[in-house]
Parts: structure tokens; sequence; C-alpha cells
């Protein structure tokens, strides 16, 4: 059982071994959440039951539980009070016996790409999430890198901004970039000569799309932050391709302004974009689930 406990979705995927899908479900918050909260813990329970009376006969015990989640997650050893992540479990309690894994959802949708996306056949790559948060999953030579305290790739939580007179703040970057406050910043420069304002981020890419020119400049400029972004990372671990996905991220409207940007700024780098959209994240916790209960059950019969 593979659960994406998104910002704004749980997301539900039940296979077998060799990933045949058995059963899915997707059930929407009705707020977005920067992290991991009793809220979201609730929605997973409701959908782990849902999916465990949907259970047919036939299809054996489950195994195993991926569960991806939007923070930083450690193992026993580390601090899970720092990282939130136990949270998942304040209304949730995982069917007796079963192994549950806590993975970090943008690390997950890196495994995705790496087996089934743009980035199959590729050893190593960064993975930008942008959405109501903003993540990098990093693969290095096959392998998710995670650090000592669960962090990689939180690009979010570098401090910002620089200048005279200004003191960088942690997690300024993500409150900048993330889709909550980038549409709040929008709704408050939209010219009454176009219209109303977008109500989403949906809207403003649709009406981009559409050649609306405000909302086209609007979707450019934040293309050419993201694209800054993204440099910033290149100039430190130089993965040779980033996939631009998330909620937001996806969009194909952004590659361009990003590509120009990051070529100006950084070192020579790959950029393209997610064709898993909103099923990354689900598709390598499943990943990660099937080769967590094979191996638990190699060593069972051993």
């Amino acid at each position: 059982m593979a659960i994406d406990a998104g910002s704004t979705h749980v997301r539900l995927r039940l296979s077998t071994l060799d990933r045949r899908l058995l059963y899915s479900s997707l059930h929407p918050l009705p707020r977005s959440h920067y992290s991991i909260s009793p809220e979201i813990s609730s929605v997973v329970a409701s959908a782990v039951a849902e999916a465990l009376v949907n259970t047919e006969q036939e299809w054996g015990r489950l195994h195993g539980m991926v569960i991806a989640l939007p923070t930083r997650v450690v193992g026993p050893e580390g601090d899970t009070v720092a990282t939130q992540q136990d949270v998942i479990y304040s209304n949730f309690t995982p069917p007796a016996g079963i192994d549950v894994l806590l993975m970090n959802n943008v690390n997950c949708s890196a495994v995705a790409e790496y087996h089934y996306g743009v980035a199959k056949g590729r050893q190593t790559f960064a993975f930008l999430q942008v959405g109501v948060k903003v993540g990098l999953g990093l693969m290095l030579n096959g392998q998710v890198l995670q650090g000592v305290n669960g962090a990689t790739g939180e690009v979010g939580h570098i401090a910002y901004p620089f200048g005279p007179g200004m003191k960088p703040v942690a997690g300024e970057v993500e409150r900048y970039i993330g889709t909550e406050a980038f549409l709040a910043r929008v709704r408050t420069a939209w010219p009454a000569t176009s219209g109303n304002p977008p109500a989403s981020t949906y809207e403003l890419l649709t009406r981009a799309g559409e050649g609306d020119e405000t909302a086209l400049s609007h979707v450019e400029s934040h293309a050419e932050d993201i694209g800054a972004v993204i440099a910033t990372c290149v100039s430190v671990i130089d993965p040779g391709l980033v996939v631009l996905g998330g909620g937001y991220g996806a969009s194909p409207l952004l590659r361009p302004k990003v590509e120009e940007v990051v070529k100006r700024l950084a070192f020579p780098v790959e950029i393209t974009t997610s064709t898993l959209a909103s099923e990354a994240t689900v598709l390598g916790a499943e990943r990660l689930a099937a080769e967590r209960a094979l191996l638990s059950m190699l060593k069972a019969t051993s």
C-alpha cells in the first residue's frame, strides 16, 4: 500500500508486488497544509480503512506500506520530534503487523522519475517540486540522498533574502516561491482592466495558456524566480538533469523561462518537465513499498 499524504490531498494505491494496481483512491483536503497535521492523519486513516474494506480475499494479505510525507523524514535514531513526522500517527493506527516506512514525498517522486519517468536511465539527477511547498529530490548514482537530518534537497529552507540591511530568514524561499504566496502576489498586483484575478494557480495557468498577457507575465516572472532557485542548486550539486514537477511546477509554460535563467546563471544542465504529473509521489512510494515487502518476504523464507 502506497500513500501520498500530501499538502492538498491524500492519494492511495494498493498494488501487487509487480505493480498491478488493485485499488486506488483520492481524497482532497479541505485546506492546504505546510506540514503534516492531525487533519492529514485523519484523512489517511479514512483512506486506509476504505481500502481495506474494498480488499478482496484473493489478493492475499497486505505485506507493507509506505507513506510519503510533506516533511523531512529521519530514522528511529533521529529527532522525530523536530521533523514532526510522527504526527501522521496522531489519528491513524497502521494495521496490526504491517511494516510502515515513512518517506519524504519529493524523494518518492524522484524514485518514480528514475524508474518510470523522464529521468529513466539517468543515474544522477534532481527533481524539483513546486506546489504549495517547494522541495528537491536528489538521485546520485541511482540512490536517493536523504542526509543525516533527512534534509537533503530541502531547498525551501534556504535562507533568503540577501542584501544590505536584510537578514536572511530560514525557510523564506519556500514561503516566497510556494504557490499560495505566489497567488497572493498575483491577486494583489492584478490590474482591474484585466478582469477578475485568478482564483487558483490552475486558473492562472489556463489563462496564460490561452494567451492572456497579464497571466503570462506573472507565470514568466515566477518561472524566473524558480530558475534562480534551480541555478543555486545546480551550482552546488551539478546534477546534469533537473526534472520540474509538482502541482504547479509540471506546467510546460514554466520550462522556457526556467531554462533561460538557469543557462544564464549556472553550469550546463538539462531542464525537462515531469510526465508523471500528480501520480509521481504515490508511484515512487509504491515502488519503495514493493521493494521493501519483497525483501522482507525473502528474509522470512531464508
